[in-house]
C-alpha cells in the first residue's frame, strides 16, 4: 500500500519512473552506471574491502531512476525530481543534495521549473557538465544540460584526470567546478551462477565526477545539519583547489577540495 500517501506504492528504495515501479535495480548497463555513482558517493569505508565513498558513514540513497532500457524523457525526469521535492518538502525527509548524473535534450522550461522547486524545497541539483568535449558557453544543443540551467541551487562538475588535466565539457560561467572524472574506480552489480554480487570497475565520465561532488555535500552537512543549500554550495566553491586546466573554464578555476569539512 502507499503508506505515505505520496503516490507511490512500497517505494522503500525510491522509485522507476521509466518502468513505473519500486524495481530500481530491473536490470541492463543504467544499473551498472547507477550503482557505480552510488559506490562514489558512499561505498561503506573501513570495512577492508572494494572502495570507499567521498561520504562513507552515516548517509542514506534513495533512487529515483528514469532512464531504462531505451533511454528516457524530460517528463520522467521532471517526476523524479518532483519525487524528491516531495518527500522533504511534505514528508520530511532531510534530502540535501540529488546527483544528476545525466544529460541529454535542449533547454524545458518545466525542467527547469521542477529544479526551481528543488531550490525552494532547499535541495542541491548536482549535475554532470556532459562528456562531449565541448564548451557549454551558449551551446544550445544538449549536450550542456541539465548542467547549464541558471538556476541557483545548480552546481555543475566537470570531470579531470589523475593528473589534473581537464577531460570532457566546461564552461567558464556554466561549469562550477572540477573534481576526479577519469579511470575512476566503484561499485557495480555482477551476475555470478544466476545472482546479483558485488564488483568493482573502472568508469570515465562527468558522471564520475558529479557523486565526488554529491558525496563532499553530505559530508559538508553531516557536520553542519542546519546548513542550506546555498551554504553547503558556497562551501564547495570556496574551498577549490586552483588547477591550471581549469582557470578559464569553470565558475572556480580549481578542484573539489574537502579537507575544510
Amino acid at each position: 500500500i502507499d503508506n505515505d500517501g505520496n503516490g507511490y506504492v512500497d517505494d522503500i528504495r525510491g522509485w522507476d519512473f521509466a518502468g513505473n515501479s519500486n524495481n530500481i535495480n530491473s536490470g541492463g548497463a543504467n544499473d551498472d552506471h547507477g550503482t557505480h555513482v552510488a559506490g562514489t558517493i558512499a561505498g561503506a569505508g573501513g570495512n577492508g574491502k572494494g572502495v570507499a565513498g567521498v561520504c562513507w558513514s552515516g548517509i542514506k540513497l534513495i533512487s529515483g531512476k528514469f532512464l531504462g532500457r531505451r533511454g528516457g524523457n524530460t517528463a520522467n525526469a521532471i517526476k523524479a525530481i518532483d519525487y524528491f521535492n516531495d518527500l522533504k518538502a511534505r514528508h520530511g525527509l532531510n534530502i540535501v543534495a540529488t546527483n544528476n548524473s545525466w544529460g541529454g535534450g535542449g533547454y524545458s522550461q518545466a525542467l527547469s521549473d521542477a529544479i526551481n522547486r528543488a531550490a525552494a524545497a532547499n535541495i542541491l541539483f548536482i549535475a554532470a557538465a556532459g562528456n562531449d568535449s565541448v564548451n557549454c558557453e551558449g551551446n544550445t544543443s544538449g549536450a550542456c544540460y541539465p548542467a547549464a540551467y541558471p538556476n541557483s541551487n545548480v552546481l555543475s562538475v566537470a570531470a579531470i584526470r589523475s593528473t589534473g588535466a581537464l577531460v570532457y565539457n566546461y564552461g567558464a560561467t556554466t561549469v562550477d567546478i572540477g573534481a576526479p572524472g577519469y579511470g575512476i574506480w566503484s561499485t557495480v552489480p555482477k551476475s555470478s551462477k544466476g545472482k546479483v554480487v558485488s564488483a568493482y570497475a573502472s568508469y570515465s565520465g562527468t558522471s564520475m565526477a558529479t557523486p565526488h561532488v554529491r558525496g563532499a555535500a553530505a559530508l559538508y552537512a553531516s557536520t553542519r545539519p542546519g546548513a542550506t543549500a546555498a551554504d553547503i554550495k558556497a562551501a564547495i566553491l570556496s574551498n577549490a583547489v586552483p588547477t591550471p586546466s581549469l582557470q578559464g573554464k569553470t565558475v572556480t578555476g580549481g578542484r573539489l577540495n574537502t579537507t575544510g569539512f
